[in-house]
């Protein structure tokens, strides 16, 4: 039986190149998937703000479906169903330019985007009515409105529930690994069958998404101290 010993996993250049690999993927997932979600979150919020009940309806519906649905079984869906109904030449190019990391995203984002538009809709019903009357009597539009004066004080609003959120991204990028992205949990486990130390390799992946995951923490802390209006109360 082997002691512990973590270093014989550190100094070998295999495994440090393992891991480091990926982590870098799953930090190009994890961003990824965050800035596919973000702008999508944006995109539905402004949807289920129009004075009209289809385009409320399917958000509603987008969020419900995204929701209750496990996230491991959306990736499956894109990657084994939505990928084999493609055109065969787009197959292809995907195959040829990493269609599992591609997939992640895309099932990782849109899921996310769910999560994220509901933390800016509650932001934004924390703004008093008064504002938007405020802007239109300025001369805003519609969007203007939601550009310049409802969704700088919505994003500030929902900060907290985003960066918990964003967290909870990044550490489900490790679901990637079941479509066979190299992700880091994918190469931890390589790892532990290369060297037959179980607890040493799945010791370090525990400690790199700790450390990123309050790394996030941190940065949101920070950026909502920093938005925080002057005289307000800690939340």
């Amino acid at each position: 039986m082997k002691g512990f010993d973590v270093l014989a996993i550190l100094v070998d250049p295999r495994f440090t190149g393992m891991l480091a690999l990926g982590v870098k993927m799953t930090l190009i997932i994890a961003l990824g998937s965050w800035l596919l979600a973000m702008g999508l979150a944006f995109a539905l919020l402004a949807l289920r703000l129009l004075p009209h009940a289809v385009p409320q309806r399917a958000v509603q519906a987008y969020v419900s479906y995204h929701r209750n649905v496990p996230t491991l079984v959306q990736l499956m869906l894109w990657y084994f169903g939505v990928a084999s109904l493609l055109p065969g030449p787009l197959q292809t190019w995907l195959s040829d330019h990493s269609a599992e990391a591609v997939f992640a995203i895309i099932g990782l984002g849109l899921c996310q985007a769910a999560y994220f538009s509901e933390d800016l809709r509650s932001g934004l019903r924390a703004i008093p009515p008064g504002q938007a009357e405020a802007a239109r009597a300025l001369g805003h539009g519609f969007f203007g409105t939601l550009r310049h004066v409802l969704m700088p004080q919505a994003v500030r609003n929902a900060l907290p529930a985003l960066v918990n959120h964003s967290v909870s991204l990044f550490k489900n990028s490790s679901l990637a690994m079941a479509i066979g992205v190299a992700e880091l949990t994918h190469a931890v486990k390589e790892i532990e069958n290369l060297s037959f130390r179980a607890f040493e390799s799945y010791l370090l992946a525990t400690v790199m998404y700790l450390v990123v995951s309050l790394l996030i923490m941190a940065f949101g802390a920070w950026l909502e101290q920093r938005t925080r209006i002057a005289g307000q109360g800690t939340r």
